[in-house]
């Protein structure tokens, strides 16, 4: 038979797998992180039916060539192109990660270790991070118990454990008073009811507790100097915690009497009785003065000259409330004495001038926020945040080696080089790209052209079979 009909199969071969393979190319044009693949063929199977020969210096005969007939083509290599990175598509999705960088993401399904360019993470039931596109568990470092990342192995992350599902509260130990104090305000006249400074801070059991102040002048003479007096505490519940409501069970009359709280306030011990009538008394408390500058209206000083800040403490042993708060110093520097239509405005914030020591009450788990580091942070009620894990990366000598297995998923294999089991820093290769995805790599206009070139090879390959059939049928036809 004809070599040229099996070197034509051959090639019709060859060229159904080329197209195949654009085939595929094209169909995950938007695939998320997907890596066009390339064939290359290569020539096989050389008959030799004459040897090459030297020249020969006695005959004066010239060499010659040898004479081969190949016997078609096979496919050399399917090649995936994995260096890079594909187009950008914007998703605006907090948990869509883009790798800036030659590096994969490190996945784990059915107990074996892959990796992928997609990045459309989520969350699943048990708080594990997950691959969308694929079902496999995304692997990264855990945090110590110093809640620094600990960069040994590379494991699932588990995003909502027990301690991970809320935040600790923690008590408030600066408040900063701004605002201005009008020596024309009648609240503040001396004798007058006084004007409320109220002032709100965090427990060290997240309860939000409130202070209450009166600011009132001195004397009639000095209207730069003001008497801070303490009044009450008020409760996350709004109710008085300096005294507790007594009912008589046999004349259900009602009466208060003191808890007995411990009160510490500008470094001095205060004393305080209950009326039946629930009045508060702090007899012989010596409160802080308030002072200013006549001349300018500036702050002066509290309690004595130099002096800004007064610290309040609340204590109680009680099993039911024990040492709820601990020393919460208040600025007064922020406040001024200006003319402001006998109208006084003192606002309250919580924490220093830096924005530090504001506490916070206890917080429940409400999202993630993943940061171009890959490293996860928990977002809580309470705007508190947590340091939860960060996502490790793989790199590889020889991307191209590695070998597809499905679901924008591969393999490691020999000539890709091994897994270390620990990961790469996105930041030494990188970064992510948080809101985006990897679009596919794959150039329509390449692969219509390649469709193109495979189909007239393919064309060609079959004309060459036909024409060795008509040829042989002239030789069957001899012997007419």
């Amino acid at each position: 038979m004809m070599r040229s009909l099996f070197s034509g199969i051959s090639g019709l071969k060859v060229h159904q797998t080329k197209m195949d393979v654009i085939g595929n190319n094209i169909s995950n044009v938007n695939t998320v992180g997907f890596r066009s693949s390339s064939v290359n063929f290569t020539d096989v199977y050389y008959q030799t039916t004459q040897s090459a020969s030297g020249p020969n210096a006695e005959t004066g005969a010239a060499g010659t060539n040898a004479v081969q007939i190949g016997l078609g083509a096979n496919v050399a290599a399917i090649s995936v192109d994995l260096s890079g990175t594909g187009a950008t598509q914007r998703t605006d999705r907090n948990m869509d990660v883009m790798i800036n960088g030659d590096a994969f993401l490190i996945v784990s399904s059915n107990n074996n270790t892959y990796f992928t360019k997609s990045g459309a993470l989520d969350i699943d039931a048990n708080g594990t991070l997950y691959c969308t596109t694929n079902g496999a568990s995304v692997l990264g470092w855990r945090v110590d118990e110093n809640g620094e990342i600990r960069k040994d192995t590379a494991a699932t992350l588990n995003l909502m454990t027990p301690e991970n599902s809320f935040s600790e509260p923690s008590a408030t130990t600066a408040v900063t008073l701004s605002g201005n104090i009008d020596a024309e305000d009648p609240l503040v006249a001396y004798g007058a009811a006084g004007y409320p400074i109220s002032v709100s801070f965090y427990d060290s059991l997240g309860n939000l507790c409130t202070a209450k102040f009166l600011a009132t002048q001195v004397s009639d003479t000095e209207t730069n100097r003001y008497t801070v007096s303490l009044t009450d505490i008020m409760g996350s519940d709004g109710t008085s915690m300096l005294k507790r409501k007594v009912e008589d069970e046999t004349t259900g009359n009602v009466s208060y009497e003191s808890t007995e709280q411990y009160i510490s306030f500008n470094e001095q011990e205060l004393t305080y009785t209950v009326d039946p009538d629930g009045t508060i008394s702090f007899a012989g408390a010596t409160f802080p003065e308030l002072q200013f500058n006549g001349s300018t209206g500036s702050f002066t000083f509290i309690g004595q000259d130099g002096q800004e800040t007064v610290n309040l403490t609340l204590n109680n042993n009680t099993p039911n409330n024990p040492f709820p708060l601990s020393g919460v110093d208040i600025d007064f520097s922020g406040l001024t004495m200006y003319a402001s239509k006998a109208t006084s405005n003192v606002q309250p914030k919580r924490g220093d001038v830096n924005g530090d020591k504001c506490g916070n009450a206890a917080g429940n788990l409400s999202g993630f926020s993943l940061q171009t580091d890959g490293k996860i942070y928990g977002v809580y009620s309470n705007g508190d945040t947590k340091l939860l894990g960060q996502i490790a990366v793989a790199t590889f000598a020889n991307p191209s080696g590695l070998e597809a297995v499905g679901n924008s998923m591969f393999a490691a294999t020999l000539n890709s080089g091994e897994f270390d089991g620990i990961g790469v820093d996105i930041t030494e290769v990188g970064k992510f790209s948080v809101g985006a995805l990897e679009m596919s790599n794959v150039d329509l206009a390449t692969e219509f052209t390649n469709m193109i070139t495979t189909q007239r090879g393919f064309q060609a390959n079959s004309r060459v079979i036909t024409t060795s059939d008509t040829m042989l049928e002239e030789l069957v036809n001899l012997k007419r």
